[in-house]
């Protein structure tokens, strides 16, 4: 029955593994990426279109704001994986590969500073948010 879940009909995976399946491929393409933009065979145009991408992706503020019905989540939808796709046509064949194999190494083994990582990144959020509740409580009081 456990098999079940992640088998789909006529011994095809399922939607939840091929879904967890393309996570993974995309968390070790977006390693390899982040090794090539570090890579000096990298041209400098490159690393700024791969900046320009990252920060746009992680930014709190959209081209078209996200609480427009459907266009809101277009420009995430259609402008960061072409930004992504015109940054990896931007990077040397050959550094790409390199970096795509050293992702894949690095994906493949368990590497504890992805934990250690992880907590300190839950640490940090915990005092942000510490930090605010205290200043909210601060405002309130006064």
């Amino acid at each position: 029955m456990a098999g079940n879940d992640l088998q789909g009909t006529a011994g095809k995976p399922s939607l939840f593994r091929r879904l967890k399946d393309a996570a993974h491929r995309l968390k070790v393409e977006t390693y390899a990426l982040y090794l090539a933009y570090r890579d000096p065979r990298t041209p400098w145009y490159a690393k700024a279109w791969a900046l320009f991408v990252v920060a746009h992706t992680f930014s709190p503020i959209d081209l078209i704001p996200d609480f427009i019905p459907v266009l809101g989540y277009l420009d995430d939808l259609i402008i960061t994986p072409l930004g992504i796709w015109l940054a990896l046509k931007m990077i040397p064949a050959e550094v790409m590969a390199e970096s795509r194999k050293n992702a894949a190494q690095v994906a493949g083994s368990e590497n504890r500073l992805g934990r250690w990582g992880m907590l300190v990144i839950v640490i940090i959020w915990l005092a942000i948010l510490a930090a605010a509740g205290f200043l909210v409580f601060r405002l309130i009081q006064c």
